[in-house]
């Protein structure tokens, strides 16, 4: 199973706790195998050139529907494409979007960080985990739903970008809960407004942007591909093998602490899903005309 970024990260902890689980109805030993670079774009292109029999796997997540569009508005060949090159199987988890201010700032609702927006022109700055990636998607769709505009300060990673938040020397930004939960449990951050249908267990105090008046559900999501081609026997023993380890409850603290929820969805979903958010990333790439760096 290849993840196309570095060890350690919530898509690494993905496949590592699904391939333990897995492994033993499968009768063999599930490799992980980091191939970070070049934006996942290594690691993908990796799997999509492998024979399609089942023995490599793709541990993919959201920028997999957002780097091939990016690649494109920067006039360079899309490295692939997601639905034609990629076969999906079957969705993991998901987690959405928490939007955390300074808690040394005086807003308390995302509605109040977008009246400061509006009242200070250049003068709200919104980080992101860097140019092009989920977070930065994120910032753009709220300021175009808003009808505000922030300073996008992009950054390398989301663990900079949340320090910096806490800081001050930024008001603002967009990660999954478990990036910013020991800063926001130490009183440093802020959660001001979640990016999904319901309130996340773990901020219940905490509305969603629905609830604040700004029809944004957006955030992350993990699952599992192959190359195209897969033949559907395989992916119907993979769904299958997934789906009942993913209701193990021996998952059930792991997911919790990471602040991510089972989500499993077969594989016409989770194709539904793919197109679905390359559609949508790709009109906010254009909207708000983003370059790769």
């Amino acid at each position: 199973m290849i993840v196309p970024c570095a060890p350690g990260g919530t898509s690494d902890t993905m496949a590592r706790l699904i391939g333990q689980l897995i492994a033993p109805a499968l009768g063999q030993s599930v490799v992980v195998e980091n191939r970070a670079g070049s934006g996942s774009i290594l690691g993908t292109e990796a799997v999509i050139r492998s024979a399609p029999d089942g023995y490599t796997l793709l541990l993919a997540d959201t920028p997999l529907t957002i780097v091939p569009v990016v690649q494109a508005a920067g006039g360079r060949p899309a490295p692939f494409d997601p639905v034609r090159d990629l076969t999906p199987v079957v969705t993991l988890s998901v987690a959405p979007g928490v939007l955390f201010a300074p808690a040394n700032l005086p807003v308390r609702t995302t509605a109040d960080l977008v009246a400061m927006a509006r009242a200070r022109p250049e003068g709200v700055a919104i980080a992101s985990s860097g140019t092009g990636t989920t977070t930065h998607l994120m910032a753009e769709l709220l300021q175009s739903l808003a009808g505000a505009r922030m300073t996008h300060v992009p950054y390398r990673g989301a663990g900079p970008a949340v320090q910096d938040v806490a800081s001050g020397a930024v008001q603002g930004t967009f990660v999954a809960y478990a990036s910013g939960a020991a800063l926001q449990q130490s009183g440093q951050i802020r959660a001001i407004g979640v990016a999904s249908e319901a309130r996340l267990p773990n901020l219940p105090e905490v509305p969603t942007l629905k609830e604040q008046g700004i029809d944004l559900v957006a955030g992350f999501w993990w699952g599992i591909m192959g190359p195209a081609g897969l033949p559907d026997r395989i992916v119907s023993r993979l769904v299958s093998v997934v789906s009942e380890a993913m209701q193990s409850e021996e998952l059930t603290p792991r997911l919790a602490a990471m602040g991510v929820q089972r989500q499993v969805l077969g594989q016409a979903e989770f194709g539904a899903l793919v197109r679905a958010e390359s559609t949508r990333w790709t009109a906010v790439v254009r909207a708000a005309n983003i370059r790769p760096e």
